[in-house]
This record gives structure tokens, sequence and C-alpha cells, in this order.
């Protein structure tokens, strides 16, 4: 065991006692931060615009800030672009996260010196407290690979402005920079495919113990390494034993995954966003991820079946329930307030408060009343492939309004990685499994408003075709799983 593996354990079990006091008093510690927050904001061109000075309690906080979307502050954003300090929050942001909005156009989302830090320890920490929990201690031994965006910066106005995983590439502690992989040269490399071919050729030799990434890209890099050698990636990389994840739900890969792999291994899952890092699994024996409660963001729910509502239900953490699924809003250190990322969550505990990630506000079918949600394809699919040898590369679900014979339906676009040997059968199961999930589905089926589900094949790495067509192969772009028009169904279909 090398020095590094000997001081990770009792280091890990350190830094997870610690944390157990805010894990143990999260309510305490969210009603705390609130105060924080407007406290330090208040004289701020934002905090003045909403009399942050009168807020004593949660309920004067809903009074003053509404619940806004990146469109809504976008007059804030655009007075720092301009070179204005203490709008948002006070001073000017170390950065600007670029991200693409499907409605804003590109978003510049502010990060500032007391949330930076947040993004790189809350990574850490679901590291730690995987190895405080499993004791496997080899992983800090081998290299380190995080498949990202680029690390170069631009600026905006006068701000640096990047990719978050570009940005948080500069702040990777010196102890993992000299098992960190790949190097900054090949990081830098825009075209994706070019990218990964150099990450093949960099990491081949390597002992490879720790692989992180968006689960497409990654098995784009398996597929990769697997088509240069011919084998396994267990075989090309014996010691790798832990797989960090996030920005999509894993499931639908995992057979796909242990195929590439040759074997079962370890996951961590992470929710990081560009606007804070939100949770990250603290137990491989427990269901859901630790919500970050001590990590600059004030937490407020909305459930989502009244998301659109004029007057729906605002509440903080000491009033969620367990099992509802709640539109996630955000008050930040880098200055957002009410907003609105456009994820919703379902609480799996409450003692500790760990969540899941159940899909997109906006990203939904309802053109019949439906209203099926990504937590419900992605579960219909997962049991249908339990009693299939089927396996999915990926998917996107979008209605069919206006067929040019019979009932309208939902379309499947599916690229198998191996198809069932029964597709008729296996549509017909995937739509029983959705049917039982979503009771209005099932009533629009048993009324003969709609006809059971079509699956569509799509080629192989057809999914990756489109997103190259579109300018959004790698990094942190993933294909929506569902839609309520046919926007990304009809051009996949060329697929």
């Amino acid at each position: 065991m090398g020095i590094k593996a000997s001081l990770s354990l009792p280091f890990a079990k350190f830094i997870v006692s610690k944390n157990n006091k805010w894990k143990n008093n999260a309510v305490k510690v969210q009603e705390k931060l609130m105060v924080d927050l407007i406290n330090k904001a208040k004289h701020t061109q934002f905090g003045k615009d909403h009399n942050f000075s009168e807020i004593k309690n949660y309920s004067d906080f809903k009074q003053q800030i509404p619940v806004r979307d990146y469109e809504e502050l976008k007059g804030y954003v655009q007075q720092i672009i301009d070179g204005d300090e203490d709008v948002l929050w006070p001073g000017k942001p170390l950065y600007f996260c670029k991200t693409s909005g499907t409605t804003s156009g590109t978003k510049y989302i502010p990060i500032s010196k007391e949330s930076m830090p947040h993004h790189i320890t809350a990574a850490r920490d679901a590291i730690l407290s995987y190895i405080a929990e499993t004791k496997n201690t080899s992983i800090v031994n081998g290299k380190m690979i995080f498949l990202q965006g680029s690390p170069e910066l631009t600026k905006t106005g006068d701000i640096l402005t990047g990719r978050l995983s570009g940005i948080v590439a500069h702040h990777i502690p010196a102890y993992l920079t000299k098992n960190r992989l790949p190097s900054f040269e090949t990081n830098c490399i825009d075209d994706w495919e070019t990218k990964v071919d150099a990450i093949v050729e960099e990491t081949l030799p390597e002992n490879m113990s720790l692989i992180s990434g968006i689960p497409p890209w990654v098995q784009m890099y398996f597929e990769k390494l697997q088509s240069k050698t011919g084998k396994l990636i267990k075989d090309i990389f014996p010691k790798f034993d832990l797989f960090i994840y996030g920005g999509v739900n894993y499931e639908p890969y995992r057979k796909s995954f242990e195929k590439l792999i040759g074997k079962k291994v370890d996951g961590v899952e992470l929710y990081p966003a560009s606007e804070g890092f939100i949770a990250y699994q603290d137990s491989q024996k427990e269901e859901g991820m630790l919500l970050c409660v001590n990590h600059g963001i004030f937490y407020e729910f909305i459930p989502s079946d009244e998301f659109f509502n004029e007057n729906p239900t605002r509440i903080s953490l000491a009033d969620v329930k367990v099992g509802v699924n709640y539109v996630i809003i955000l008050n930040t250190d880098a200055g957002l307030w009410g907003y609105n990322i456009g994820d919703t969550i379902k609480f799996v505990s409450v003692d500790p408060y760990r969540i899941i990630v159940s899909g997109r506000i906006k990203h939904f079918t309802s053109a019949f009343g439906e209203h099926v949600i990504a937590e419900e394809v992605e579960k219909s699919l997962e049991k249908t492939i339990e009693k299939h040898t089927a396996q999915v590369n990926e998917f996107h679900v979008a209605p069919e309004v206006n067929p040019e014979n019979g009932l309208p339906y939902h379309e499947w676009l599916i690229e198998f990685e191996k198809q069932p040997k029964d597709l008729e059968f296996f549509s017909k199961m995937l739509d029983d499994e959705l049917q039982n999930l979503n009771t209005y589905y099932k009533d629009l089926i048993s009324g003969g408003i709609l006809k059971p589900l079509q699956v569509t094949i799509i080629g192989k790495n057809g999914f990756r075709d489109y997103m190259k067509s579109i300018g959004k192969l790698g990094g942190q772009n993933k294909v929506p799983r569902l839609a309520n028009d046919r926007k990304v169904a009809d051009k996949l279909n060329a697929f």
C-alpha cells in the first residue's frame, strides 16, 4: 500500500465525520444559510430591488423573491457583463459558466469566489465517502480520468468564461494532478471524436483505477478502447474499480457497460450543475444522493404537478415529503435567487435528506394530457429490459399526434446494443409497464384515445451522429430522454 493510499482512509473517515454535523442537522443549516445569504447580498442591486433588508424569515423571503428562470435574470447578468459590480452578489463573479439554454440561447451562470470551492469539495467528499464506507483505498494509487470539456477559457466582458468542467479543471487539488488524465493539451482538443481518440492513446499504457464522465461519452471511450485492442476494459485496466457519473440516468446503460467492462464495478453518482453542486452519492448501500445543504445553496421546492399553477406551493427543506416529485429552486452564494434550473427531484429519505433526479420540468410527454415524465419512461424501460436479453444504448420518446393511419401514439426511438428477439413482444411489455406507472396514459390507451406505443429502431451510433449534426457531441451535452413535440424525433428518424 502506497503512502497516499494509507493516508486516504483516515482522512476519508475524518471528512465523513465532519460532514455528519451538517448531514444530521440539515434543516437548521439551511435556515442559517438563508439568513447568511440575504445578509451578504442585501446591498447588491438585486438585494435593494427585492427589499432584502426587510426579510426576517422564510415567509418574507418568498414574498420578496419570485421564482425565475434565466430569461428573467438575464438583465442583471447583462449588467455584470457591462462591467457593473455588486449586482447579484457582492463584487464581480470569478467566472461565467457558459451553458446552452433551450429557450434562452447561451446562458452565462455566475460563479463567485465563495461558490467555486463547493464544486471541488463536494466531488472530493463523494470519493472520500466511498473510501470510508468500502475501505477501497487502491483507487488513489492508480490514474484517474475525467472526460470533460475544454479547460480553455475566454472572456465575456472582463469575466473569464468556460464550460463548468473546464473551469473546475483549473482548481483540481495539487495532490490529484499527478494521477489525473488526460493532459491539458489533450483536454483542449475541440473536436470530441479526435479528443477521445487522443485520450485512448494517452490512457492505454496507464494503470487506470477511476474513470468519470457522462455515461454516453464514457461508453464511446470504452468502445474505442475495445476496438483498438480487442480486449475487455477489465483486461486493459485491471485496477479499474470505480466509475463516477452524472448528467443522465445510468440504468439504461448499465448492461452495456458491464458487457464492455467484463465485470461489475462500483459506481458513484454526482449531481453537479453550473449553478452549484447539489448532491452526491454518499453510500453504496442506500438509495439516492445526499443533498448538499452546507454548500452555499438555500433550496426551495415546488410540487411538479403544481408548478404551472398561478400560485403553486413553495416550501423549504423542512416541509418536503418522501416520494413527491418537486421542481428544485436554488438560491446561491454566486447570486442566483429563486432560480429554477428546470430539474425535478424526488426525496427517497429525509433522515438524512437523499434525493434522486426524476427528470426535467420541460421534458415530458403530455400531448394528450398524460404528463408522462422521465422517471416513468426510464423505469418502464428498465423493467422491460430486465425481462429480455436486450441492451439499450440510448432512447428518446415523443408523441406522434397526426399519424397517416390510425390513432396517435407515443414513438420510442431506441438505439439497441442488442435487439430483443421479439420486438413486438418487447414493445407490448414496455407499453404495459408505462401504463402501470401512469394511470392517465393507461386511461388513454384503454379508452381508445391512443394506441400502444411504437418502437422505431435507430441505427448504431445514430444518437451520436445526431448530436454531431447539431454541434453538440461530447462534453456535458446530452439528448433529452423525452419531449412534448417532435423537434428531436423527426431529426433522429434520419438516422
